[in-house]
């Protein structure tokens, strides 16, 4: 099974602080256009270190789009052998 989207919206809201209402399956969207800033993308980065034990590029956290980290996720969970949430 594949991480998806839908899994990537659970952690935001669950983890994060995205507002539930805020949750999107476009994966054109992007950090900022979900209301969240740095430290919400540091968050992230601390929830997906303790769930799987690596991290996303931070190189631009805010422009980072839903579909960007999803695929970033999955290609990492793959490569390392992990099955996917």
């Amino acid at each position: 099974m594949r991480y998806s989207i839908d899994d990537l919206m659970q952690l935001l809201v669950t983890k994060v602080g995205l507002p539930s209402d805020m949750r999107t399956a476009d994966p054109d969207k992007t950090f900022g256009d979900l209301g969240l800033d740095s430290l919400a993308f540091l968050q992230l980065q601390s929830e997906l270190q303790a769930m799987y034990g690596f991290e996303l590029p931070d190189d631009r956290p805010l422009a980072f789009t839903v579909g960007e980290m999803t695929t970033a996720i999955n290609e990492r969970l793959e490569r390392d052998g992990e099955p996917a949430a």
